[in-house]
């Protein structure tokens, strides 16, 4: 079985090592637990696709979508790709790259409070 995660580990890799700036900020603000002790990892496989950053305890995944996420076709992918995690127990959360540029702390805060509202909830 760990054979067939090499592909998807190397994959992961080359997203974390060509990461987009909004993502290098966001990740330097959730990295080493800096939100409320949650843990986060970067380019998690998820099925076929790979959550930008995932928070595993709570089954959290945040996206952050560039220029491109603005066409029809990849809003139809984005779609197909949140019903799949959803699907698979997640709760997917998506942000503009400007977003991440222009209010930082708001994206933190509505990070932080889907958390505690997945925790209210509980599972989907």
């Amino acid at each position: 079985m760990r054979g067939s995660r090499i592909p998807e580990t190397r994959r992961a890799r080359v997203l974390r090592q060509s990461q987009t700036q909004a993502e290098a900020v966001l990740w330097r603000a959730l990295r080493g637990r800096r939100l409320d002790g949650l843990k986060f990892v970067r380019q998690e496989p998820i099925g076929p696709y790979f959550g930008d950053f995932v928070c595993r305890d709570e089954k959290l995944v945040v996206e952050i979508d560039g220029a491109t996420h603005s066409t029809e076709e990849e809003l139809r992918n984005d779609a197909r790709r949140t019903e799949f995690l959803c699907a698979h127990g997640y709760r997917v959360v998506r942000f503009a790259n400007e977003d991440i540029y222009r209010n930082l702390d708001g994206v933190l805060e509505t990070i932080y409070a889907r958390v505690n509202e997945l925790r209210t909830k509980g599972p989907p």
